[in-house]
């Protein structure tokens, strides 16, 4: 189970700095791009990964992509379904993109999700493999409660104010008092 979990930190981690690059390639206007108060996580690539890898082995790349996407995408949606109806927040809209579903998902990224996780289990998941095996116990309990944490205190957050924005200690810190309460 703590392999699992692991997994899913890591590649939540990994898909927090994946989003900063793209932010910044793409000149986005929002460049704090995380889903979590204290930690640099985007959950979304973490619980993804595991869908994918949770699968039947897959050699063929194109294969690999193929399903890949297919249930990235899935998960994808489902989790924007969570924030949106659980937090009262969105973290990403494709309502502008051609053939996007509810602003949730859209075929373009449904194809970059592809891509990534069939690279990421090809070339990433040996060594987040090899990670996961040598990490003490101690150290998973420690992020699992550092993790659990912040999830009931980004919760809480999202849950009052309905703006992703304040997801920073920053942009906390700047709301008057009166607001933060």
């Amino acid at each position: 189970m703590s392999r699992w979990f692991l997994y899913v930190f890591l590649y939540s981690l990994g898909g927090c700095a994946l989003e900063k690059v793209f932010a910044r390639a793409a000149r986005c206007r929002r460049q704090v791009r995380k889903c979590f108060l204290l930690l640099p996580l985007c959950p979304v690539y973490g619980l993804a990964m595991a869908a994918v890898l949770a699968l039947p082995e897959e050699e063929h790349f194109l294969l690999l992509a193929l399903r890949g996407g297919i249930v990235c995408t899935g998960v994808e949606y489902l989790v924007h379904l969570f924030y949106d109806r659980a937090l009262g927040v969105s973290f990403w809209d494709y309502r502008g993109m051609p053939g996007n579903l509810r602003g949730r998902v859209c075929p373009q990224f449904a194809l970059a999700w592809g891509v990534l996780s069939a690279a990421a289990v090809k070339w990433l998941q040996p060594g987040v493999d090899l990670l996961a095996a040598r990490t003490p116990r101690w150290a998973v309990f420690a992020l699992w409660m550092v993790l659990a944490a912040d999830s009931v205190c980004t919760a809480a957050l999202l849950r009052r104010s309905g703006d992703v924005e304040l997801l920073s200690f920053t942009a906390l810190l700047a709301q008057p008092s009166a607001e933060r309460q």
